[in-house]
């Protein structure tokens, strides 16, 4: 079946060797399974998709729309995370169904894109959030070894321009890393392992994006 991604979970980083010895750093993504909670069609949405839930979760933590939603699609548990993908055939897909790894059509070498929500840092300076230099650190430059320096304009605008460069909160944003490659695939286990690193700490959720 070809669908245009999948929900996972981030498990953490390890290193795997190749044939020649080389160590290659690797994330361990838990991929799947996932159960088709709600199938959407052209004729009557406009286009063809599924919604996937991952995650289960028991009905009673679930509110009542959504405790209506699950059982229509003939599930017996809820889900914490719910994503929807567009698919080339809609006939492959029924609610109820579970996607695991070894449905898709995912092989190594391959490349796809990752998204996750990265760690949050809280309110931080311009030289963490930003990269920027830092001031001299004689004995003249007193107090001022961290700060961000001038951020006002001339007389005209007389004005701090928006979208400056500051301090301020750092990080919990949704960023997507392209082109990540495939290096194993363990399809007993549902786990994915792409050379690189991946948005997120450790139990992070992650969509993987197929190309």
């Amino acid at each position: 079946m070809k669908i245009e991604g999948i929900v996972g979970k981030k498990l953490g980083m390890t290193r795997i060797f190749d044939e020649e010895g080389n160590s290659i750093p690797v994330t361990v993504l838990e991929v799947g399974p996932c159960a088709v909670v709600q199938v959407k069609r052209a004729e009557k949405d406009g286009y063809n998709a599924i919604q996937v839930g991952f995650n289960p979760k028991k009905l009673t933590k679930c509110t009542m729309p959504m405790i209506g939603h699950f059982l229509k699609a003939g599930l017996d548990s809820g889900y914490y995370i719910l994503r929807e993908f567009k698919v080339a055939n809609i006939e492959d897909f029924s609610p109820g169904q579970i996607i695991t790894l070894k449905d898709l059509e995912i092989s190594k070498g391959m490349k796809v894109d990752v998204a996750g929500i990265t760690k949050g840092r809280g309110f931080t300076g311009g030289i963490k959030r930003w990269n920027f230099q830092r001031q001299p650190m004689s004995h003249g430059a007193k107090k001022v070894h961290r700060k961000r320096g001038s951020s006002g304009a001339n007389t005209f605008p007389g004005r701090v321009i928006k979208g400056k460069k500051m301090a301020g909160h750092y990080g919990a944003e949704r960023v997507t890393i392209k082109n990540l490659k495939v290096v194993d695939i363990l399809p007993d286990k549902n786990l994915l392992l792409v050379q690189g690193g991946v948005p997120g700490a450790p139990n992070g959720y992650v969509t993987v994006y197929f190309k």
